[in-house]
């Protein structure tokens, strides 16, 4: 979560867009697509598809969404947002048109009691256009990302050895390709001192996998021994290629391709902690950070995301800030306690990017903060449908 950083939620960056399982739209639902003025959004009937059903009851969350549609609001009025609209692909769908949206939907929010007569405001003011997805049949991987919550320390110790580091000042001017990350690191994770990244410790982890997830994340919120929290953004990247560790474990034979999962990846490595020499280094996209002075967790267009209700997406294709409504699987806990799927029809705001998040069929949704969350969006590995609401025209 950053600025224009892989966003590569754990998923995303353990390449679990593996789709093994699928969501489809209700029955009687599925109608051809028509395309509008770009190769990733078709304009779509939305007479089948349900609305977001949590909005309403005991326990309903519209005040997030609010939030989350503030958020994109406030960054629609910069002037980032002009000139990502000035390159916008489809003519039509404009910065304005766009924030005249949200502020519609958000006065609907407000003034509607049920998710019928949302459902009957929007069919009625609202145009629809479906992601043409990875096959052209709005077919969408689903994955999820979180901001992890790790202990850290502002000193190394021998426990807090694995640092994050500082963004290089020179880093612009550093020959290309760039260090790879065992020249920059070291094979163990623990050399970084002897190279171009002496000095630029920022915080230090205990456990390399930790330190190496925040990486994947792009944002970490850490408890200091010190008894104090420091926050931890994305502040730049090596220009070297992301490669996903988990699909290399699956190459490997390591791991089976079906149920790859983040907790299948980490109990691997708890299992063999040695590996981690081989495989870490695979991946030379090196992630550089800042300390965000307790801030919480912010996408590319620099307004926080907000757990369940921000997604990230290609944003060569997807239109920044807009209003959506995913429809796909997620996991919640059962009355066990367990972590099961289930079928949801969300409304979200697409408020961040990721560098492992390419194309119309891939979206990743933000599920939270902490090891829950973490867990939660392990498991999101599903297909679906994502959709773009805006006034007709």
């Amino acid at each position: 979560m950053s600025k224009i950083h892989p966003s590569f939620l754990a998923s995303a960056c353990l390449s679990l867009a593996i789709a093994i399982g699928g969501v489809g739209l209700p029955a009687g639902s599925s109608v051809p697509l028509r395309v509008v003025n770009s190769a990733a959004l078709q304009s779509a009937e939305f007479a089948a598809l349900g609305l977001d059903e949590q909005l309403w009851g005991g326990g309903g969350d519209r005040s997030s969404l609010i939030q989350a549609i503030n958020y994109s609001l406030r960054y629609l009025d910069t002037p980032t947002a002009v000139a990502a609209y000035r390159q916008y692909p489809v003519r039509s769908i404009t910065r304005d048109r766009v924030r005249r949206s949200l502020i519609r939907f958000r006065d609907l929010l407000q003034t509607t009691d049920s998710a019928a007569a949302l459902r009957s405001a929007v069919l009625s003011e609202f145009a629809i256009y479906q992601s043409v997805g990875n096959d052209g049949l709005g077919t969408v991987d689903f994955t999820g990302y979180f901001e992890p919550n790790y202990a850290a320390s502002r000193v190394s110790t021998a426990e807090f050895r694995y640092p994050l580091y500082r963004l290089p000042p020179s880093l612009s001017r550093w020959p290309r390709p760039h260090p790879t990350r065992a020249a920059l690191e070291g094979v163990d994770g623990l050399q970084g001192e002897r190279g171009r990244l002496r000095g630029l410790e920022l915080v230090w982890l205990r456990d390399r996998l930790e330190a190496y997830l925040i990486q994947v994340q792009g944002s970490a919120r850490l408890n200091l021994t010190d008894g104090s929290t420091m926050t931890v953004g994305y502040a730049g990247r090596t220009n070297r290629s992301y490669v996903s560790i988990g699909r290399q474990l699956v190459n490997d034979g390591k791991l089976p391709e079906a149920g790859l999962t983040l907790p299948a990846v980490l109990a691997y490595f708890d299992q063999h902690p040695n590996e981690l020499n081989t495989y870490l280094p695979r991946n030379n996209s090196f992630i550089f950070f800042r300390d965000t002075g307790g801030a919480p967790a912010t996408g590319s267009l620099n307004v926080p995301v907000t757990a369940e209700r921000s997604i990230a997406t290609d944003k060569t294709l997807m239109p920044p800030g807009a209003l959506a409504l995913i429809h796909t699987q997620i996991p919640f806990l059962n009355p066990q306690g367990q972590l099961e799927p289930q079928n949801v029809s969300r409304f979200v705001l697409d408020q961040d990017r990721g560098g492992a998040i390419r194309g119309a069929g891939r979206v990743d949704i933000f599920v939270g903060t902490g090891s829950l969350a973490g867990d939660r969006a392990g498991l999101i590995n599903n297909t679906g449908q994502l959709y773009y609401l805006l006034l007709k025209e």
